[in-house]
């Protein structure tokens, strides 16, 4: 699969665009000098304990305090605020991991009591980043991911990502593994160390030993609220995740960040450092490259399918509901329920898609079309899964209900990417709202290719603002043209002075309006 990775840096963010095949499937926002990220480790303390919930308030150094439930402890959380309070004390450093004494494991079904007390000072990592109202989560099982290993202090465990199918694989991988791992670190294997050499897992074994042990140094002169650790930047950390050989090409517009990726690229996989490229183009690097375009067709609260199909995504506070319509895609050689299974195929493999743009999480419902084929509804249901294997959220996709709804949940740590699309009608100065000028083509041509393809109108007239139309005609051959040898028809097209920028109509041979 061809991937690509834009990247935009401007004053406030820099704005992250994963493309596979040309077509935009994620989106991500990283503010500069973000703090309270997934991933990042903070030595908090203890404000409150909360035992109606089994929780504690811990501060951060964030507005609100961040939350840390008794499920978010671990088991080996007294070993790690052991490990805490010598590290503070500046003991450590003659205390290695292989001779450091665990604590008993705490139980599954205790109380937080036990564990913390008020204003204790507590070694947390951010599991969810601050969204809406709430504050940061934490967990007190700090992980620290590499390249192809996760390390898990206070553990011996090795587990292998079930993404790896290959018995034989997981068992090669735990031998090795388990011949190079010190005493008092777990290790989970990721899917990227497939095939990979004991050579590259140990490099990057010692760079995370190392790491733990730097956050053991920047305890002994640390008081709380303070981060310990700051996570790899989004684009870095996007390519510790990603980089294989389907990667071909990653341009990003700001020499700063292309230095950075330039030294980490080279650290991780040196064989890729000539996919990265500085853009010095004159034009902004999202319109130079597509992406801006599919940004404003692909976020709103309607968005189209090729097809003619269309879903609408509605957000509340407990669940995100998709609806998904036909539009004007109905064949006639197809009886109803055939028509419903090929619009909710296709609306399947969209929804997979715009979750993964939007980075929505929590619970989803999507209304496809009703079909009363129990085949087609696991034909449906495959196909969902499917789609939903792209993903690297932790998901779940439940069959349809008998009500044709399927529900699916998703892993949400950071808040859903949004981008507001409606721009400022230029003929009201702003008082009303339209769709984005950059796809009003798209639209013209796919309403034209409807009227001619599906209505078999056999004459055809446009009339639109002066400006569009003089783009519609320009030049020898103009998209008028374009558009006569693709539907072999002719379209007469007429300026008018008194539609707004953005407006137009379509009108048969009896110069009657045609409604769309």
């Amino acid at each position: 699969m061809n991937k690509e990775l834009i990247i935009d840096s401007n004053a406030s963010e820099v704005v992250m665009a994963l493309l596979e095949e040309k077509l935009l499937v994620e989106l991500h926002k990283e503010r500069k000098n973000n703090n309270y990220s997934v991933g990042d480790i903070y030595l908090g303390k203890v404000k409150k304990i909360i035992s109606g919930l089994n929780a504690a308030f811990v501060d951060v150094g964030y507005e609100k305090d961040a939350f840390l439930h008794y499920l978010d402890l671990g088991s080996q959380v007294n070993s790690l605020n052991k490990y805490t309070k010598l590290a503070m004390a500046g003991k450590t450093r003659v205390l290695p991991m292989e001779h450091f004494i665990l604590e008993k494991e705490i139980e599954k079904t205790g109380k937080i009591s036990s564990v913390l007390t008020t204003n204790q000072p507590a070694l947390v990592q951010i599991a969810k980043e601050p969204i809406s109202t709430k504050g940061p989560r934490i967990t007190s099982e700090i992980s620290l991911a590499g390249r192809y290993l996760v390390l898990v202090p206070f553990s011996d465990r090795i587990s292998v990502s079930q993404k790896i199918q290959s018995a034989e694989e997981k068992n090669r991988l735990k031998r090795l593994v388990q011949s190079i791992k010190p005493k008092n670190f777990g290790v989970i294997i990721r899917t990227i160390a497939e095939g990979k050499m004991v050579a590259d897992l140990d490099a990057d074994l010692n760079s995370l030993v190392s790491k733990w042990y730097s956050i053991a140094e920047k305890l002994s002169s640390a008081k709380p609220p303070r981060i310990i650790l700051g996570e790899l930047n989004r684009s870095s950390a996007m390519l510790r995740d990603l980089l294989n050989e389907s990667f071909n090409n990653i341009h990003v517009n700001d020499p700063t960040i292309y230095d950075e990726l330039r030294d980490y690229i080279r650290t991780i996989a040196p064989e890729k450092i000539d996919i990265l490229k500085l853009y010095k183009g004159k034009m902004p690097i999202f319109d130079h490259f597509g992406v801006e375009k599919q940004i404003k067709s692909s976020f709103g609260k309607i968005v189209s399918i090729k097809s003619g199909a269309y879903v609408i995504i509605e957000h509340t506070e407990a669940l995100h509901v998709i609806d998904v319509n036909s539009g004007h895609r109905i064949s006639s050689e197809n009886s109803q329920e055939d028509n419903a299974l090929d619009v909710n195929l296709e609306a399947a493999a969209e929804i997979a898609r715009q979750l993964r743009l939007r980075d929505m999480g929590g619970i989803i419902v999507v209304d496809f079309i009703d079909m009363t084929n129990p085949a087609n509804r696991r034909k449906l249901y495959e196909r969902m899964k499917d789609e939903m294997q792209k993903d690297r959220a932790k998901h779940n996709v439940l069959p349809p209900s008998k009500f044709g709804l399927v529900q699916i949940t998703r892993q949400r740590v950071r808040s859903e990417t949004n981008v507001e699309i409606l721009e400022k009608c230029p003929s009201c100065g702003g008082s009303g709202k339209i769709k984005p000028s950059v796809i009003l083509l798209d639209e013209i041509e796919s309403n034209l290719r409807y009227l001619i393809q599906e209505q078999n109108e056999k004459t055809l007239s446009l009339k639109v603002h002066p400006f569009i139309y003089a783009y519609l005609t320009k030049g020898l051959f103009s998209i008028r043209m374009k558009w006569f040898f693709a539907y072999k028809k002719w379209i007469k097209l007429s300026p008018s002075y008194s539609y707004h920028f953005l407006e137009y109509r379509f009108y048969n041979k009896l110069d009657d309006e045609i409604k769309l």
